[in-house]
């Protein structure tokens, strides 16, 4: 599967099995695969894809978006926008690294990729960067380390 920049995918849940004590937000089914994830690929390691989940949680990650704004200055955990005209949010903090092999599929409708706005991809995928950019140093804001996830996977004989 040729796997593209700012498009939408699902993984696979043999992924989530290897990580399980990584706490990631693991596959849910209700007659529809959930949770999607916007993916890049790695800038430094062509294995390497980046996925951020999206969820239409909304109203409930403004407020603590909100609340961080009044703490801190700059807030890397979520980006909000728009995903098939409907207001999602973008959970960087929930970011973390597969490899081509888990992903099942793209997430399509009426048999077309689903597409966002250049200018929200270019945000997600300069947040992510920071975000990926501190947890190199140690500063993590996803909830495990993407760092050693990254590296597991580089390890395996893909």
């Amino acid at each position: 599967m040729k796997v593209e920049n700012g498009k939408f995918y699902f993984i696979k849940d043999e992924f989530f099995d290897m990580f399980k004590g990584y706490n990631l937000m693991e596959n849910k089914e209700n007659g529809n695969k959930r949770p999607c994830y916007f993916c890049f690929k790695d800038p430094e390691n062509e294995k390497i894809i980046w996925f951020v989940p999206i969820s239409s949680k909304v109203d409930k990650y403004k407020i603590i978006y909100e609340s961080k704004i009044k703490a801190r200055k700059k807030v890397y955990n979520f980006v909000f926008g728009k995903v098939l005209g409907k207001e999602k949010t973008f959970l960087i903090q929930n970011i973390f690294p597969t490899t081509e092999e888990y992903i099942e599929s793209k997430y399509q409708t009426k048999k077309q990729d689903v597409e966002i706005a250049e200018t929200l991809k270019d945000e997600i995928i300069e947040t992510s960067m920071k975000v990926i950019k501190l947890a190199k140093k140690g500063i993590n804001i996803p909830f495990y380390d993407i760092i050693e996830m990254k590296n597991i996977l580089l390890s395996l004989k893909i």
